[in-house]
């Protein structure tokens, strides 16, 4: 495995894009981080670290109002903008699949047919603001047009599994971490621990690239 980091010229200023190579790659995984965070978030690192062993390449892109040292992430457009940058940056030669937690989640749905992705990975998908369960996100993933996967926390305040529809949209799996919050952090005694909850949100990541978005 190989880190190469480069920066991303977008609309709405530079952006930032570290991949990490995949000696042999099946695809490539691009990912970008959440409204309040950096692409050095436990899962975000995790999926990183472990991935490229299986032969996929990752690629995290920190959106410019970050590189900027900007608190807050700046509207839903811009997200999208600085995706879709970072993907002609990338240049991948393997099959796309777009993701991304939280904010970035939603903008890899929002963007993963435009972009030509296989599959959309939505980590800590927020389905609606805290609190506010009718003001609904659902129609993002349901607008994503390619195979999607959701990781959601078992505890997580903006979607918990449950608040999601039963059957799910077409093309939408879901997968849960047991315990976690919407930052995928489990209690200190509970029965995961963080190594086994990033554990599992790899493997079912893994699993569903393999059996559902990779060609055979």
């Amino acid at each position: 495995m190989s880190t190469t980091e480069k920066v991303v010229e977008t609309p709405h200023g530079p952006g930032r894009l570290v991949v990490q190579r995949a000696r042999t790659a099946s695809a490539t995984l691009l990912l970008s981080h959440g409204a309040g965070v950096g692409i050095d978030t436990r899962d975000l690192e995790a999926l990183a670290a472990d991935l490229p062993r299986q032969g996929i390449t990752v690629a995290r892109f920190e959106q410019p109002w970050r590189v900027a040292g900007r608190k807050v992430a700046t509207p839903p457009p811009t997200l999208d903008a600085g995706l879709r940058a970072a993907a002609a940056a990338l240049g991948s030669r393997h099959p796309l699949v777009v993701g991304g937690r939280s904010a970035g989640a939603r903008s890899a749905a929002r963007c993963a047919a435009d972009l030509g992705a296989h599959g959309c990975l939505a980590l800590a998908f927020p389905l609606h603001p805290p609190g506010k369960p009718e003001k609904s996100r659902l129609a993002e993933l349901e607008g994503a047009g390619v195979p999607t996967l959701v990781v959601q926390g078992e505890r997580d305040t903006m979607g918990r599994p449950e608040e999601f529809p039963d059957p799910l949209p077409d093309q939408v799996h879901l997968a849960v971490v047991p315990g976690a919050d919407h930052g995928f952090k489990v209690a200190a005694r509970g029965d995961l621990s963080e190594t086994d909850a990033m554990a599992l949100l790899v493997e079912a990541t893994l699993e569903w690239l393999v059996g559902e978005v990779l060609p055979g």
